[in-house]
């Protein structure tokens, strides 16, 4: 997941590419909290509208929503690993 985001950070993964490759990750979300899931759907959905303007024209900032979405990828590895040893 990691990887896709530096991937749509660096211009290589369009930003319909990494909603797609993180809403196919099934499994994963399947074993986090449902919060996780639909905290994830609303930065998909804003990353998303926010793709379709130019920056100075939209209310997202797509840096901002990418950065955002490290910090999810961040607290979702953290509540997995926590899972994992308890």
């Amino acid at each position: 997941m990691n990887q896709a985001l530096s991937a749509s950070r660096g211009g290589v993964l369009p930003v319909s590419g990494l909603a797609q490759y993180l809403r196919g990750e099934t499994a994963l979300l399947a074993a986090l909290p449902p919060r996780y899931t639909q905290v994830l759907e609303d930065l998909l959905g804003r990353l998303e509208s926010a793709s379709l303007f130019s920056e100075e024209s939209c209310s997202f900032s797509q840096r901002d929503l990418l950065d955002a979405l490290g910090d999810w990828l961040d607290k979702a590895a953290s509540v997995g690993t926590a899972a994992k040893t308890e």
